[in-house]
């Protein structure tokens, strides 16, 4: 078996980290593919020295650009290489354009697709994210998915539970193993060292990055003013070299920069990135994967987002999202501050993405795909059979994969109440409703 990696960006070589260990550690045969969409060292290459990985197998080197050509340019060269390689599976990971052109290029040259962290959605399409991953899940074949509540998005959408894989989310692979590693080293960045984190108090992180934060003057202007309010807070901003542009062009870098409380650092590396978040007391974000780290750090988190494709932080107590609102910003940010049990709780939320063994689960369900000639993909020489679409209450004790074998089904949905369940093989059905195709 051959698999192959496809990589385009900082957090895509984080969360693959423990994935690539995995295969590697199995010595099944493996090649990783690195877009080059970062050209900068410190926001890429190194990264792959700094994590103790392997270097890339290949880059194609597309730099930035508008996200058309971007990803046409992805998908000619991971086209090249896929044709060469012949990989048994490609796996992409998250939302991100690279994801989109791995997808698309291997499943048009039928080879099967894997997606990790498949499942999220937000809702919002005006998110290039959103279109990347719902496209991504269209072209996939195996879904490796973080939580029962994204399953529940895609069994919504219509795809089979059979291709599901509840496996937690790699990111608590990735704090763990890169923490250790982070530990090990201390604070490296000159930009940190010179702060003295160690000694300071009250740290908040703070990262904003996305369009829809720094591209709106007055949402840029209330964040600032709340971090104006928040004179108790040591705010460390290791600013996105857009996120700089456009608060020059607004002219409020330098407003920005000369509050006392908020201390702007350049991009910092990821091991001291995340050294600095353990240490701080909250995170103010609009990032996706930190809204996971911090949970898995016991960090509270507040998202500076109004909608979020990971509302199992929600949920589970650890994250609030206060979109670029001043007040609710400096609200809960005082809450957490000044109210112990309030921030014990947050602290103390369940980490909804699993216990740190996602990668094991990852490469065990695709090596018994596998094995089960599951992972070829070759034109249909059955006649399709009918099915009927029904709804059942059932009333006897019988497990899904029974009910399934007994009466030639595929069940889609699982209703315990007003709850939906997923599918799993095991789940005993009494008491519940159930949607199923029913085949003739």
């Amino acid at each position: 078996m051959k698999i192959a990696t496809i990589l385009g960006t900082r957090p895509e070589i984080i969360k693959m980290a423990p994935i690539i260990d995995e295969i590697s550690k199995r010595n099944i045969n493996q090649i990783v593919l690195h877009t080059g969409q970062h050209y900068d060292k410190e926001m890429s290459d190194n990264f792959f020295k700094d994590l103790e990985l392997p270097t890339p197998d290949y880059n194609i080197h597309v730099g930035s650009g508008t996200h058309g050509k971007q990803t046409a340019l992805m998908m000619r060269g991971i086209e090249e290489v896929l044709l060469v390689e012949k990989p048994d599976i490609v796996l992409v990971q998250g939302d991100t354009n690279a994801v989109l052109a791995g997808a698309l290029v291997a499943s048009k040259l039928h080879i099967a697709v894997g997606h990790v962290e498949a499942g999220l959605r937000s809702f919002d399409m005006t998110m290039p994210e959103e279109l990347n991953r719902r496209a991504a899940d269209v072209a996939s074949i195996m879904y490796f998915i973080p939580t029962e509540e994204s399953a529940i998005n895609l069994l919504s959408e219509g795809f089979s539970h059979k291709n599901l894989f509840i496996t937690g989310n790699t990111v608590v692979d990735a704090c763990f193993r890169h923490l250790d590693l982070a530990k090990k080293r201390g604070f490296e960045d000159e930009s940190l060292t010179g702060l003295d984190i160690e000694n300071m108090e009250n740290i908040a992180t703070l990262t904003m990055h996305r369009a829809e934060n720094v591209d709106i003057k007055e949402r840029v202007v209330n964040i600032i003013d709340a971090l104006k309010e928040l004179s108790d807070l040591n705010i460390i901003f290791p600013i996105h070299p857009r996120t700089k542009k456009t608060l020059e062009n607004f002219g409020l870098f330098d407003e920005l920069n000369d509050l006392d409380n908020v201390h702007i650092v350049n991009p910092v590396g990821y091991l001291d990135f995340l050294l600095l978040t353990s240490k701080s007391t909250l995170i103010l974000t609009d990032s996706g994967g930190l809204q996971e780290e911090a949970i898995t750090l016991d960090v509270p988190a507040l998202t500076l987002r109004y909608n979020t494709e990971r509302p199992e932080t929600v949920t589970a107590g650890g994250n609030i999202l206060v979109g670029s609102d001043r007040q609710a910003i400096v609200e809960n940010a005082c809450k957490i501050l000044d109210d112990k049990e309030f921030a014990d709780k947050m602290k103390n939320a369940k980490n909804p993405y699993g216990q740190g063994n996602s990668a094991k689960l990852t490469v065990d369900a695709i090596e018994d795909y596998y094995d089960k000639g599951l992972l070829d993909i070759e034109a249909p020489e059955d006649i399709m059979d009918s099915f009927t679409r029904k709804m059942a209450e059932i009333t006897e004790n019988v497990t899904v994969g029974e009910f399934e074998k007994t009466e030639n089904a595929l069940i889609h949905m699982a209703y315990d109440g007003d709850k939906m369940c997923f599918p799993a093989d095991d789940l005993n059905l009494k008491g519940m409703m159930i949607t199923y195709d029913k085949r003739e």
